[in-house]
């Protein structure tokens, strides 16, 4: 495939570009976990903190206010005792959700690749020396 495949060039290398904050949160380590979490279904903060493991529930309710700030999350918080709230993606968070899932597909595929490539860099780093 080539570059020019993919469409036009994104503008995000530039240092205004307004895509590069949106860009920011949807990659984000906690971002793309929560994105891809939620691809499959909804879910109340806690088991969406078991489901994204190694996140404090700190960092998990600044991504979820961030995601739903730019419009990829939804809250529901319905008015019941104990007080329940649901996350789901919106059809934008679904479309974002649907481009990290690729990415941490091809990060799975990739992995041994990957490591074997960083063996090799610090086998001849080592030599170097």
């Amino acid at each position: 495939m080539n570059v020019s495949d993919l469409g036009p060039r994104p503008t995000v290398n530039q240092p205004l570009c307004p895509a590069r904050p949106v860009l920011e949160h949807v990659t984000s380590r906690w971002g793309v976990l929560v994105l891809i979490a939620l691809v499959e279904r909804s879910y109340r903060f806690s088991e969406l903190r078991r489901e994204v493991g190694g996140v404090s529930e700190k960092m998990l309710a600044q991504t979820l206010q961030t995601l739903e700030r730019d419009g990829f999350v939804h809250r529901d918080a319905k008015p019941v005792i104990p007080p329940r709230v649901d996350y789901t993606l919106t059809p934008l968070g679904r479309e974002a959700a649907e481009q990290v899932w690729a990415l941490a597909c091809w990060a799975d595929r990739s992995v041994e690749a990957v490591h074997a490539a960083r063996a090799a860099y610090d086998e001849r780093r080592a030599r170097a020396s």
